[in-house]
């Protein structure tokens, strides 16, 4: 593929360094930059004289620095941004957009449009964006220090109703089951251009009060499913600007709680995937401080259960277990309330078999794999089959805790089961934990079940 040079043709010694961080040799990155980009529907033919050009200063054109960036940050478990590559070549990859709790409800809306707008574009800037940590903290102090919102109904603009807002919520409820079934991969590209083409119109549209808050609400749950189809995709800088806009939207509606849920379930889940624990906590608590009161046991056992995340990636085993048990308290309360309960729609699917998740994940991030293997098995025993995605991933996490417990051949088997989940998705995260898995078996690589267990593997992803 065609380059241009830097300035000077420097030798790219940025480059260089991460190449080295992340112990990866030129052909070993050309192959997971070919990888990386065919999920991006791009066929690119790298190998390791092209590394070697790169080194020496040359830089791709396109999209391609882009996905360099990003396969390095895969391996090294972390956002790398083009200028760690050395390859910004003078872009703004600091736009606004999207990133802002705006002040106003017509900016809030301004700037969600804008980030649709942008979105279906393909917008340079959005493609190359990354998290900064402080940018997903920082709207979390917003939304808790921030007055209601005194009114948001329109009179200008055509006329909005009850039927229109109940459209965006079955269309969000159909998008989200083919979501969880097969990845957002599949999905993503109809949500932003609904979004765009007829949302948009509803939120410049006329609109009592009424229609307004529950239609900024509906929206908001839509923009909160962006985003995290968003990270399913390897889009993480995205789907922050969607879940700071989903918060705002939020607080239009008059809905503290799902505002909390937003920070709870989106922004620390993603804080997470980034590997930032003490932002996961921190967004957590944000959630539990600003909806004190507000919302039901469900909820809270889903915001007890991200902090007690942040705390086990931490290594805080005290605090974990402390905001462990009140998840697990709570979700007990949860489900000894009636069944006709008050619990939203957005927390409906918060069961024990998510909780049992989450907490799988804290034991295996403190290694404790006997009580690891426990909760990934109640959450496979829980999670019904259309959960694919979800199936897959605690596959993954009970295979984790097996090969802690030095069960490689069981760890295998349950690997294998995983990867034929997630050979029907399009599910970059479900992929990610596939990855780090392999990655985790590299100790045992001349074990002949790993080896069969890798050229199935490579097998199938030749196919």
């Amino acid at each position: 593929m065609a380059a241009r040079p830097l300035v000077a043709r420097q030798p790219n010694e940025r480059l260089q360094a991460l190449i080295q961080e992340a112990s990866c040799s030129n052909a070993g990155l050309a192959r997971r930059v070919n990888i990386c980009g065919a999920e991006h529907g791009l066929d690119f033919r790298y190998d390791k004289t092209s590394v070697a050009r790169w080194l020496r200063g040359q830089q791709p054109r396109g999209r391609a620095p882009a996905i360099i960036a990003e396969a390095l940050g895969r391996k090294l478990g972390r956002t790398v941004t083009l200028d760690e590559i050395g390859m910004a070549n003078g872009k703004n990859l600091a736009s606004g957009v999207g990133l802002q709790f705006a002040p106003t409800v017509p900016g809030a809306v301004e700037q969600v449009c804008e980030l649709w707008r942008s979105d279906v574009g393909r917008r340079d800037f959005l493609a190359g964006s990354t998290v900064a940590s402080s940018a997903l903290v920082e709207p979390s102090r917003d939304w808790l220090i921030t007055a209601p919102d005194e009114q948001v109904a329109r009179t200008s603009g055509a006329r909005v109703g009850r039927a229109d807002v109940e459209a965006v919520e079955a269309m969000t409820r159909a998008l989200a089951d083919l979501d969880h079934r097969f990845g957002g991969g599949h999905v993503r590209p109809v949500v932003v251009h609904y979004l765009n083409s007829v949302v948009s119109g509803l939120l410049s549209g006329a609109y009592r009060e009424a229609v307004g808050r529950a239609l900024f609400g509906a929206v908001a749950r839509l923009t909160e499913l962006a985003g995290y189809m968003a990270v399913d995709t390897g889009q993480p800088g995205l789907a922050q600007r969607y879940y700071i806009q989903a918060l705002r939207l939020a607080q239009a509606a008059g809905d503290r709680p799902y505002g909390g849920y937003v920070l709870a379930a989106g922004m620390s889940h993603l804080a997470a995937t980034l590997g930032t624990p003490r932002e996961i906590s921190q967004l957590a608590r944000a959630a539990l401080e600003g909806t004190r009161g507000r919302v039901p046991p469900r909820a809270l056992a889903m915001f007890h259960a991200a902090e007690a995340r942040g705390h086990a990636l931490m290594g805080e085993l005290r605090s974990c277990q402390a905001a462990a048990g009140q998840a697990l308290s709570a979700m007990e309360r949860a489900e000894a309330a009636p069944a006709s309960g008050d619990d939203p729609a957005w927390i409906g699917h918060f069961d024990r078999a998510y909780l049992a998740d989450e907490l799988a994940h804290c034991h295996r991030d403190l290694r404790q794999p006997r009580a690891a293997v426990e909760r990934a098995e109640e959450a496979l025993a829980g999670h019904p089959e259309r959960r694919t995605r979800r199936r897959a991933i605690g596959l993954l996490l009970l295979a984790d805790a097996q090969l802690q417990q030095r069960d490689i051949e069981h760890a295998c088997h349950t690997g294998t089961k995983a990867a034929e989940l997630l050979a029907g998705l399009r599910s970059d995260r479900g992929t990610e934990y596939l990855d780090e898995f392999r990655e985790r078996l590299t100790p045992y690589a001349k074990e002949p079940v790993v080896r069969d267990f890798s050229a199935r593997l490579d097998v199938s992803a030749a196919a």
